[in-house]
């Protein structure tokens, strides 16, 4: 079953323009871009036949091809990741059975995020569409509280039912608790992780749907399978001792090179 990556990536982010090209320092203080290391991420996963980018900015191309990437160049049209993807996929001449999106702003994605999610999609036929979900500890569920405290939009969360397929995906943080943890507690709140795994079928449909009002309001590619009534699935994946989180503003910066020195990447 063929994999291809596509990290799509656009230079007009509304929340932090040129996202991409952000440099972040690593733990030998050596700075890449957002995209390199969102890049070198890829790479690291086993089992994958092909990456590319998908933009369609001269500037992010430019910078793929410095550090020996592919590039596929996209439309200006594209509203999302998800609507990228499916136009990368129509430009390939060679056929693949699961796409992944990993989406350019999540750099510390660990390989078996995505090994683990393309295994789940393989090992439930029926389903079209599969995301990752971690179940965070007290610190990250603080982190998020925080972000929204102080009116950031920040990672999103995911409640799924008992037969693993998404309810919902918000910027909100739910379930609400009403409970106070510590740092390494476990917590009933599951972050969402930025990935997704689809069937060719299914991402290609999706540019022929309109956004309903819920992926409108929250700003959420993946509301628009739940709104047409295609399942999402949901895989949990472990962080085996990683931390975990994206690039959504510019105070994540600090966060994520503190996190990549801890980690001791270079």
């Amino acid at each position: 079953m063929p994999v291809l990556i596509v990290i799509p990536a656009r230079f007009a982010s509304t929340r932090y323009p040129g996202k991409p090209l952000v440099a972040l320092r690593g733990a030998t203080g050596v700075a890449k871009s957002l995209i390199q290391r969102s890049w070198d991420a890829a790479l690291a996963v086993g089992a994958v036949d092909k990456v590319v980018v998908a933009t369609d900015d001269d500037r992010i191309a430019d910078a793929v091809r410095s550090f020996g990437g592919e590039v596929v160049m996209t439309s200006t049209g594209c509203a999302n990741g998800t609507e990228r993807c499916a136009e990368t996929l129509k430009k390939q001449t060679a056929e693949f059975d699961i796409v992944v999106n990993l989406q350019g702003d999540a750099p510390l994605t660990p390989a078996w995020f995505i090994e683990d999610l393309v295994a789940g999609l393989r090992a439930s036929p029926q389903a079209q569409v599969a995301t990752p979900v971690l179940r965070t500890q007290g610190a990250a569920l603080n982190d998020l509280l925080a972000d929204r405290r102080e009116g950031r939009v920040g990672g999103t969360t995911a409640v799924f039912g008992a037969d693993n397929n998404a309810l919902y995906f918000t910027k909100e943080v739910i379930p609400y608790t009403g409970k106070t943890y510590a740092d390494g507690d476990e917590t009933p709140v599951f972050h969402h992780v930025g990935v997704y795994a689809y069937r060719p079928d299914a991402l290609l449909a999706y540019p022929g749907w309109s956004a309903g009002p819920l992926e409108q309001l929250e700003g959420l590619e993946q509301l628009r399978f739940l709104e047409r009534g295609v399942p999402v699935l949901c895989v949990e994946v472990a962080a085996n001792g990683r931390e975990f989180w994206e690039l959504n503003n510019p105070e994540d910066v600090p966060r994520i090179e503190a996190m990549l020195g801890k980690m001791g990447q270079p």
